[in-house]
């Protein structure tokens, strides 16, 4: 199991006495330090980075809020306090969860399982998982043509054009009709490279040899872009720096 680091701050010491207690019975927490004040803390956090930390509010010298407000990196924070209007300030600086005192182990744990949600979903996690189990790019579907199944590669695309209840699937070397619909191609065909351009068309965007006002150049075929498909086209034109 993945281990949060912890540390707890809190000027009463009976109060950092049950912390210690209830950490020691969380199996994911690992409390590192403990400190009965701000001052300490933050001079601790300058070369010990943390993930959580179990903070009151009211403390001398330096209170809580104040702590957290003064941290360029701040880690995931739990207030703890006997104080319940603190809450609504504890929200507006984003605080994960809120403990009031007497703090109920049951209350603790469930604060706990919270840090750990949002700690283990961070993005750099996903980053990782997905470095490590590599998704795999599918290129082709299969449409029907007539009475049989016809590979597609979308790298030979050129352009599909709609004829009547059929469409026309162009490449360099042949065109397959199907029976489909352009709604069914918009879901199948990789919408990173597939735009639409026109109730009749759809364009492969690498395929583009040129755009003139509002007509698109492949080939030795000019095909038109109408007002409605107009903006989505051209933020997709601007997107793919082609602008």
């Amino acid at each position: 199991m993945n281990t949060i680091n912890c540390i707890a701050i809190d000027d009463e010491p009976l109060a950092l006495d049950i912390i210690k207690d209830y950490a020691k019975r969380v199996p994911f927490l690992n409390l590192m330090a403990t400190f009965d004040n701000a001052v300490d803390c933050m001079s601790y956090l300058k070369s010990n980075p943390v993930d959580l930390m179990f903070l009151d509010i009211q403390m001398e010298e330096l209170t809580g809020i104040q702590l957290l407000s003064a941290l360029k990196e701040k880690p995931q924070v739990i207030f703890t306090t006997a104080y319940d209007q603190f809450a609504l300030k504890g929200y507006e600086l984003d605080v994960l969860d809120y403990l009031l005192k007497p703090i109920s182990f049951e209350r603790f744990l469930k604060a706990a399982d919270k840090a750990y949600d949002k700690l283990m979903a961070k993005p750099e996690a996903k980053a990782a998982v997905t470095e490590i189990i590599p998704q795999k790019t599918i290129d082709y579907c299969f449409v029907k043509s007539e009475f049989h199944l016809e590979k597609v590669n979308f790298a030979e695309v050129l352009y599909i054009e709609g004829m009547g209840d059929y469409l026309m699937i162009h490449t360099p070397t042949r065109k397959i009709m199907t029976l489909q619909s352009f709604k069914k191609v918009e879901e199948t065909f990789p919408a990173e490279n597939f735009c639409r351009v026109h109730k009749s068309y759809i364009v492969a965007i690498d395929k583009i040899e040129s755009i003139e006002r509002n007509r698109i150049k492949i080939g030795n075929i000019l095909i038109p872009v109408s007002d409605s498909y107009k903006k989505d086209f051209f933020a997709m034109i601007e997107k793919r720096g082609m602008l």
